[in-house]
């Protein structure tokens, strides 16, 4: 049965890592937010004290955690911690720059490249699966908890594919809109269907990283 009640979803990127900077693979494993990071999870917690939300949920990856915790201090909410918000499963890619990547497993990098949706990492996961999992996750979280909010701290490629879901855009077509770290990206579940409302805002970025000196 679908319910009438709209859900609304406010989702969110962790805070940057060193890894990002980097321009590492990180899936499953961590690097911990980076002094930018720190900033912008800091200036996403006090930003989110003016939203009204229920639950907040985050993945079970340090990096997603340590967001989350700078927006639980001052929301006052619980963590509810949810494995399957984990980013795409990277196997022997994690870690690893693209240029490593490339030069370790070639034919692997190659195939990685051709955005071939059902391309299976090795030890990782294809698109197609990380896709899969994210969007049953969402839509699962989204019917358990019909007609409330929920603020989730996830990771980019959970996000990206919410965001094609929601605007039917194919697994293979190039990315050509903005994963920002602690970006704000808003959606509602209305009778089984996701809506976009807005995505990528990082306002409370404005100042993050300013020197109080």
């Amino acid at each position: 049965m679908v319910s009438n009640a709209d859900t609304h979803l406010i989702a969110i990127r962790h805070g940057e890592t060193e890894w990002n900077k980097e321009g590492r693979f990180q899936g499953h494993l961590n690097s911990a937010l980076n002094k930018e990071g720190l900033a912008q999870a800091q200036a996403l917690g006090e930003r989110l004290t003016a939203e009204r939300f229920d639950l907040l949920l985050s993945s079970d990856l340090g990096r997603a955690l340590q967001t989350a915790s700078a927006i639980a201090m001052r929301s006052g909410h619980e963590i509810v911690v949810e494995p399957r918000l984990r980013e795409r499963r990277m196997g022997v890619f994690q870690g690893l720059t693209p240029g490593e990547v490339q030069a370790r497993y070639p034919e692997e990098y190659a195939r990685f490249s051709s955005r071939d949706p059902d391309y299976v990492i090795p030890e990782g996961e294809s698109m197609r699966q990380l896709f899969e999992r994210s969007v049953a996750c969402f839509t699962e979280l989204a019917r358990r908890h019909a007609g409330l909010t929920l603020a989730t701290v996830t990771h980019g490629g959970v996000l990206a594919m919410l965001y094609r879901h929601a605007r039917a855009m194919p697994l293979d077509a190039p990315r050509d809109f903005p994963l920002h770290n602690t970006g704000v990206n808003r959606f509602r579940h209305r009778r089984g269907a996701w809506q976009l409302q807005s995505w990528g805002d990082i306002a409370h970025l404005e100042h993050a990283l300013d020197d109080p000196e």
